[in-house]
């Protein structure tokens, strides 16, 4: 069992609110993902739930429990840190091994644990080195190989590929999805990364300034978003906001469509502009163009695209992929 629900949790550091009163529900076996930009909280409600950082008010439950003030290691989870914290002067063994020997686990039992979770983690042919003889990926793999003997109820990661590279990073975002998928444990994952939450995740909770702004599957929040922020921040690159200046009181000040959602034509079209920088990445090129109104938008066409720094171009958006939101930034939906 992995269940952990959050019920009007709030955080304060001194005079400031960084977590508003929130309410979660995270299913047993669900892989979530935490995403939002630097500061919004994300970390601290991990770490909230790991028993890390205390609760100021409300409740979290696990497996039905409240746990809200029981210590982190009654907790029955596992954290996995953005740095591995692995000791240089021990083996990959005996790093996995630690926390059943603070435990007083059997040496039988031990060595049963370190031989499975190596097998998972392709770590068997590794585990008489130590962390300095390792890679960026392969240490990290030995940190969760350290969560995995434990078999907690739940795993926490926070940030765990930000140290790599981005060939690792991709590595390890495939890895660590099939470990999910093999455990089939609760997992809860922070990130920065839009690309990692929404390739990883079953769903996705978009953090701002200490709130969920929306909670649903990578696609639910990318064609259907709440607000202009959630329909910022998901999708790269990121969607287009074009201003409506003299908009009806009543209706959208702005519109949203994303790059993948443009018709271009050098005829006819919504908007009018010029081609800018044009950014080639084989199979497909993103024009960056500036509408006569003054504002640049980002346009995704095919890799062998003609077009050329200052050309002419009009835009027009797919029918049904323009998103519309009111002066407050929220989304306006469509009527029936």
């Amino acid at each position: 069992m992995g269940s952990i629900t959050l019920k009007q949790v709030t955080k304060n550091f001194d005079d400031v609110n960084v977590i508003k009163p929130l309410d979660l529900e995270i299913k047993d076996g669900e892989f979530i993902v935490f995403v939002g930009p630097s500061g919004c909280g994300k970390s601290t409600l991990l770490r909230m739930i790991a028993g890390l950082e205390d609760t100021t008010s409300g409740n979290i439950e696990i497996d039905g429990q409240n746990a809200t003030h029981t210590p982190p290691a009654k907790r029955g989870l596992a954290m996995v840190f953005q740095s591995y914290a692995l000791y240089p002067h021990m083996s990959v063994r005996n790093n996995i091994a630690f926390p059943l020997k603070r435990a007083k686990v059997s040496a039988a039992e031990i060595e049963t644990k370190i031989a499975n979770a190596a097998k998972i983690l392709n770590l068997t042919d590794y585990l008489d080195r130590k962390p300095g003889q390792l890679s960026g990926g392969q240490r990290q793999r030995v940190a969760i190989g350290r969560a995995i003997v434990r078999q907690p109820s739940a795993f926490l990661f926070d940030e765990p590929l930000s140290n790599l590279d981005a060939s690792l990073r991709v590595n390890m975002r495939l890895e660590i999805s099939e470990l999910h998928k093999s455990l089939a444990t609760t997992m809860i994952y922070v990130t920065h990364d839009q690309v990692e939450a929404m390739t990883m995740a079953d769903r996705i909770a978009v953090f701002n300034g200490g709130i969920i702004e929306q909670v649903g599957t990578p696609l639910e929040l990318y064609q259907h978003p709440v607000n202009k922020f959630v329909a910022g921040f998901i999708g790269s690159p990121k969607m287009n906001f074009i201003d409506i200046p003299n908009g009806d009181t009543n209706g959208p000040s702005s519109l949203g469509v994303r790059p993948e959602h443009f018709i271009i034509s050098q005829d006819t079209g919504t908007w009018s502009g010029k081609v800018g920088v044009i950014e080639h990445l084989g199979s497909e090129s993103f024009l960056h163009v500036t509408l006569t109104n003054g504002s640049t938008v980002t346009v995704k066409a095919d890799g062998d695209c003609s077009l050329q720094y200052g050309d002419s171009v009009f835009l027009t958006a797919q029918e049904n992929k323009v998103h519309r939101f009111d002066k407050n930034g929220v989304t306006i939906k469509a009527s029936n």
